[in-house]
This record gives C-alpha cells, sequence and structure tokens, in this order.
C-alpha cells in the first residue's frame, strides 16, 4: 500500500542552518498495516509523513502508494489517497461552520461541485449514525459550530472526516499529544477501532513509547532520518519499554534522548 524508496531530504541547503531531515529512508507498508513511529527529537518522524503527503517536495528517491508513483503529485492531488489527522485539534476542521457541513465536506473530497442542495436528509441521517459511533453526544448537536467543541471532540470529529472516505493511508501525527490523558486514551480508542472496522493502512507518530508498543501490529524506530528498528508480530507483542530503550542504545550507539517520550512511559 504504501513504499518509500531511498528518501533524502536536506532543508536549508547550503546554508549555516543546513538540516539532513531524511537520510535514506525505505519502508514498505502492506494493506492493513498500522505502524507506529518513533524517535528521538529530529529523528525524521513527521518529516516522513509530511513527504508522503507532499508538504513540500523530496530531494531524492520515490512514494509509491498502492502501486501508483506519487513523487511528482502535488499536495492537493494527494490528498485523494491520504486521510490526515494532526497534532493540533484546531488543523483538521473549520470552526466556523457546523458539525454536519464538516462531515459533508470530508464526504466531497474529491468530487466535482454542483449546485444541489448542500446536505441531503439521507447524509444528515448518515451523518448521526456515525456520529453516535464515537459516543460524545455529537449526533444531537449537528447544527452547533466547531469552534464550541472541546480539543478531544475536534479530534474525534477530525479522525471520523478522515476516514469518511476510506483513504489508501491514514496518517496520524501525534494526534493526541495536545489531549490529557483520558481524552488522549479515548481517541486512541477510537482510532483503533476505525483502523480495525475500515481495514485501513495506518501510520502513527507518537511520542509515547507505551502506545507506540501498544497500537498497532508494526513499530518502526527512527533516528537520524533513517528507519533502525523494525519490529512487528509476536516480537512486538511481547515489546516493553526498556526493551525498546536498549535497542535503540544497542542499534544507533547511543542514549535515547526524547525527555518527552521517557516521561510517557
Amino acid at each position: 500500500m504504501l513504499e518509500l524508496v531511498n528518501i533524502h531530504k536536506t532543508f536549508n541547503l547550503g546554508t549555516i542552518n543546513e538540516k539532513k531531515a531524511l537520510n535514506g529512508v525505505n519502508l514498505r507498508l502492506d494493506e492493513g498495516d498500522f505502524v507506529t513511529v518513533i524517535g528521538g527529537n529530529g529523528a525524521g518522524k513527521s518529516t516522513v509523513l509530511n513527504a508522503i503527503a507532499g508538504v513540500w517536495p523530496i530531494d531524492t528517491g520515490n512514494i509509491i502508494i498502492d502501486g501508483q508513483d506519487v513523487t511528482g503529485l502535488p499536495e492537493h492531488k494527494r490528498a485523494a489517497f491520504l486521510g490526515r489527522v494532526f497534532q493540533d485539534p484546531m488543523n483538521g476542521t473549520t470552526a466556523t461552520m457546523e458539525i454536519e457541513e464538516n462531515l459533508a465536506l470530508a464526504a466531497r473530497r474529491g468530487k466535482r461541485r454542483g449546485l444541489s442542495w448542500g446536505i441531503t436528509k439521507k447524509e444528515k441521517e448518515e451523518y448521526r449514525e456515525l456520529l453516535k459511533m464515537l459516543d460524545l453526544g455529537l449526533e444531537d448537536r449537528m447544527t452547533s459550530k466547531v469552534g464550541l467543541l472541546s480539543g478531544g471532540q475536534r479530534q474525534a470529529l477530525t479522525l471520523l472526516m478522515a476516514t469518511l472516505k476510506k483513504p489508501k493511508l491514514l496518517l496520524l501525527d501525534e494526534h493526541t499529544a495536545a489531549l490529557d490523558p483520558k481524552t488522549a486514551a479515548k481517541v486512541l480508542a477510537l482510532s483503533d477501532k476505525m483502523i480495525e472496522e475500515n481495514n485501513l493502512t495506518a501510520m502513527m507518530v507518537t511520542h509515547n513509547m507505551r502506545d507506540a508498543i501498544v497500537h498497532g501490529n508494526r513499530l518502526i524506530m527512527m533516528n537520524e532520518g533513517k528507519v533502525i528498528l523494525d519490529i512487528k508480530g509476536e516480537e512486538k507483542k511481547k515489546l516493553t519499554v526498556e526493551d525498546l530503550l536498549h535497542k535503540f542504545e544497542e542499534i544507533s550507539g547511543e542514549e535515547f534522548a526524547n525527555d518527552k517520550a521517557l516521561l510517557s512511559k
């Protein structure tokens, strides 16, 4: 479903601020894989997601989604393949529009616009049923402005919008980092449910080592712009945070230095 072939990306090339963000990333995701991505500060985690989404062009390499080489496609054309949930709950929704209007926008992604009624009665009924799945009472607030919702409610809505069209690939970029622990746990449980029920292929960047171990069927660790560890199956199920730290130190020859990740053990 996804193949990254020798991806390189350097920011501010030739200046004093030059930074090699991706240094030959190779990665293959099969259909239905749910991969968690962890690493220290500046390891290249979010940069990989931005490269896949087409936020900026890569220097060299190829990005292939479901057999199609999208390396040269701009961000708006890749949107047909992707669903994405950002770290900031404010980024995935339009605050001044109603809940049902936000869902209608997500449902129409990639379609031609016409002059028919904005939201049909049938669509309203479908959205109500979908919102019930979130168990947040939003099905009774469909005409409320999204700006009135809490961060957790907005992130849950964003997750629903991102998976509405069953994307080829779902990208979750530290999507619970800005939420309190209880709300984060609920959004993670919803993520698991939606990925499993829709058989989605997904990548989740997280700073939380325990979350990286518990969620998904595969874990990759990045360091200095490369994938240095790829664990799946039974080996992943038996992992502990201490195992992960030991493996990192063994492969990289240095101590794991992300305070945020260590504090979330």
